[in-house]
């Protein structure tokens, strides 16, 4: 090509593009903005397919006296545009990070006040002061708040079971351990389906210690949430006799043939499968399964009845369940973008607003008539999904608190038992095993942590499997501690003590 064409081809494209950045100036203008109207920068995870309509943030501006200059990134490129937001110094004023997991990337950051601390400003905004003081906890750094969060459920686990096989055998619903290993034992033996054959099963469990059955279970022996304080030392819950005694009650589970023997390489997909087809009547996990399990049961038989149960009373403490931090999204603000004081009370106000009933439920649902309904008072989404997913569901990601803070979230489910599922989900929270390690810290727990808890969930399974006595439990414990836990436990003590001072 030669130079001549080269230059007139750029030239062509500089045009173009100042055509195009016109437009887009134009489409801008048309829009009227005050000159005070406060900016709002932020950079938003995007879990659907499509970049949303802009209805939603229009009205948003709108209600708030606000512009918003969103950026939406999708989720599976989010951490490494936010990382390297950070590492060049252009995160927006308003930085999401996507969970717990990114809240502790960013620690050192924090601790080298490069983002406000906004605690003590909490108070002077209504709805912001309503906030979860455990959840705020559970974001701090150094027992200090830099985080607003986004609510999610502290614990969603309990039972599942098939009521109608438990009606015909004459069965209630599980009020103690015994009551579930009787109902897992008459599941197998006592002919549910009555097909005249010994071909089900109790419990169907999956390979999963953590969101599978056997931490729930754990809970109602009393086994602590990961870790728990002991004495003013932090210690880990396989340490507890506890843990040892969860070890058991499934390894007598799996001996009698209550539960699908080979659970330990059960997918999450294989383990519903047993349920759809007949094969189990029981499943420990998430209660809110309750709605793909009775969808796709109902197809295969649609006289079959599902029911849920969470306390579960039996260990020494009484019921507990094991609980998460309480939130997905959090929210801090960098000081390199956030320069005055005055800005940063201006972003809260926004984020107060936020929490209204009116704009909690704008984000959250939508517009009623087009995205949902009302029904008995309750919200009731559309059914068209796709329209849902590419208008309202994007936005979800900017919300600030949930349901217990925000009265307007209140749903109506068309099946019985998902509200069921989502009450008893509320009652949980009166019962939570938290775990007291959030917002401590460990070193060696960040380097090494992941790779030895899968020792210890080894040794789980095979002493479930009968493959381990205790003493072999035992000797894995030590080498646990001998390769790093030790340190760890050591770590997150000081940082604990540290704390309460």
């Amino acid at each position: 090509m030669s130079r001549k064409k080269k230059a007139v081809r750029i030239i062509a494209g500089a045009v173009l593009m100042a055509f195009l950045a016109a437009g887009c100036q134009g489409k801008n203008a048309a829009v009227s903005v005050p000159a005070d109207t406060p900016v709002i920068t932020m950079m938003a995870n995007l879990f659907t397919t499509e970049v949303p309509s802009d209805r939603i943030e229009k009205l948003l501006e709108e209600k708030t006296g606000t512009r918003l200059e969103i950026q939406w990134v999708p989720d599976d490129s989010y951490e490494e545009k936010l990382n390297a937001a950070f590492a060049t110094g252009t995160l927006p004023k308003a930085a999401f990070l996507k969970n717990q997991t990114s809240l502790l990337l960013f620690k050192d950051a924090i601790r080298n006040d490069q983002f406000w601390e906004i605690g003590p400003y909490l108070k002077d905004y209504p709805n912001l002061q309503r906030l979860d003081p455990q959840v705020l906890s559970n974001t701090a750094v150094d027992g200090k708040i830099y985080a607003l969060y986004k609510e999610t459920p502290t614990a969603r686990s309990g039972i599942i079971y098939r009521k109608d096989w438990a009606d015909r055998l004459g069965l209630t619903a599980p009020q103690t351990i015994n009551d579930v290993y009787n109902m897992l034992k008459a599941f197998k033996e006592k002919d549910p389906d009555q097909n005249g054959l010994q071909d089900t099963i109790g419990l169907a469990d999956r390979n999963d210690l953590v969101y599978g059955a056997f931490k729930t279970v754990a809970s109602w022996f009393g086994t602590p949430n990961q870790f728990a304080v002991s004495g003013g030392s932090i210690v880990a819950d396989f340490m507890d006799p506890s843990y040892m005694e969860t070890m058991k009650f499934f390894k007598k589970l799996h001996q009698e043939g209550l539960m699908n023997q080979d659970f330990p390489v059960t997918s999450k997909n294989d383990q519903q499968n047993l349920l759809i087809s007949g094969k189990a009547g029981m499943y420990i996990g998430s209660m809110g399964d309750v709605v793909s399990l009775h969808k796709k049961m109902t197809e295969v038989n649609p006289r079959i009845e599902l029911d849920v149960q969470n306390v579960i009373q039996g260990g020494p403490k009484g019921y507990g369940i094991w609980g998460v931090p309480g939130f997905g999204n959090a929210v801090l603000f960098p000081k390199s973008a956030v320069k005055t004081e005055a800005e940063l009370r201006s972003l809260l106000s926004f984020f107060d607003k936020l929490m209204t009933p009116e704009l909690g439920l704008l984000i959250y649902s939508g517009l009623e008539g087009e995205h949902y309904t009302m029904k008995d008072g309750k919200v009731a989404p559309v059914q068209d999904v796709k329209l849902t997913d590419k208008e309202v569901k994007p936005y979800q990601s900017l919300q600030i608190g949930g349901p217990s803070t925000i009265s307007s979230l209140v749903f109506y489910h068309e099946l019985p038992v998902k509200q069921k599922a989502e009450e008893l989900t509320i009652d949980n929270g009166k019962y939570l095993i938290q775990d007291p390690t959030l917002s401590l810290d460990s070193k060696t727990y960040i380097e090494k942590g992941a790779r030895l808890q899968e020792w210890i969930k080894d040794a789980t399974y095979m002493f479930i499997l009968g493959r381990m006595d205790e003493a072999g439990f035992r000797k894995e414990v030590e080498r646990w501690k001998a390769e790093g836990g030790n340190e760890i436990l050591k770590e997150f003590t000081l940082s604990y003590q540290a704390a309460k001072k």
